[in-house]
């Protein structure tokens, strides 16, 4: 009994990274039938998966390399080559052929998406073997990066801001994919999403995030990840900026 005990806690992570997997696997297959919204609430469920998974194999102590590396396996999955998808749909979606004026350089334009799911399998990559990404993170983590771009369909197909026809504008999604592709490689520290204890100070980033985070998604609902997202790269700039000047 103490031997199966001892199999399901060595399991448990791992089931957890595997349920992530097929959260992206079947969002993917959702998002090619046109249903953005249950895609949208599977990345979520995912990204839950993803938290839980490192979780639980700390608490319980069974922290593996093969769990790290099915974790970035998943992870490449659900957010690495979902975000490339959903940008590549919204962009089939567009006058691309028009805005570009040359057929057969629209054809090869139109898989520049995909840049965002090679850039994500290189942070993962650099994230596994990076020491310095114990307490926080270099770059933006991929599943934040996911969170806001699987909110776009969802911002395109009920335009409650009028948004819609302004991201469906071929050179707003090619820039949103450099842009996203940037953040995820780029040599910004932004801080861990992990409280330090009950230390009001050293959590005051994390709870400003979380206070904004609340506000934003009352008042914008699915449409407020993308300012959430930018929110957190500029309040850990700011956190940057204090650090140094307090060092120096």
């Amino acid at each position: 009994m103490r031997t199966f005990d001892l199999d399901m806690k060595r399991h448990l992570p791992n089931f957890l990274t595997t349920l992530n997997l097929c959260s992206g696997c079947i969002a993917l297959v959702l998002l090619f039938r046109g249903n953005a919204e249950g895609a949208t609430w599977l990345v979520f469920a995912a990204t839950l998966f993803d938290v839980l998974d490192g979780m639980v194999a700390r608490w319980l102590g069974v922290q593996s390399p093969i769990g790290k590396e099915l974790d970035s396996l998943a992870d490449m999955v659900t957010f690495g080559v979902l975000p490339g998808v959903i940008l590549f749909r919204l962009l089939q979606q567009t006058e691309l052929e028009a805005w570009v004026g040359n057929t057969t350089l629209a054809s090869a334009v139109q898989f520049f998406p995909f840049i965002v799911t090679a850039f994500s399998a290189l942070r993962l990559a650099k994230f596994n073997i990076d020491t310095r990404q114990a307490t926080g993170f270099i770059g933006l983590p991929t599943p934040a990066n996911t969170l806001w771009i699987v909110s776009l369909p969802l911002i395109i197909l009920k335009d409650p801001y009028g948004w819609g026809s302004w991201l469906l504008h071929p050179g707003v999604l090619l820039v949103i994919s450099a842009v996203s592709s940037f953040l995820l490689v780029a040599e910004i520290p932004l801080f861990s999403f992990k409280f330090s204890g009950f230390d009001f100070a050293k959590n005051l980033y994390q709870l400003l995030l979380m206070l904004a985070a609340a506000i934003l998604l009352f008042v914008f609902s699915y449409a407020a990840w993308p300012m959430i997202i930018a929110l957190y790269v500029l309040l850990s700039l700011i956190k940057n900026h204090f650090t140094a000047t307090q060092q120096s």
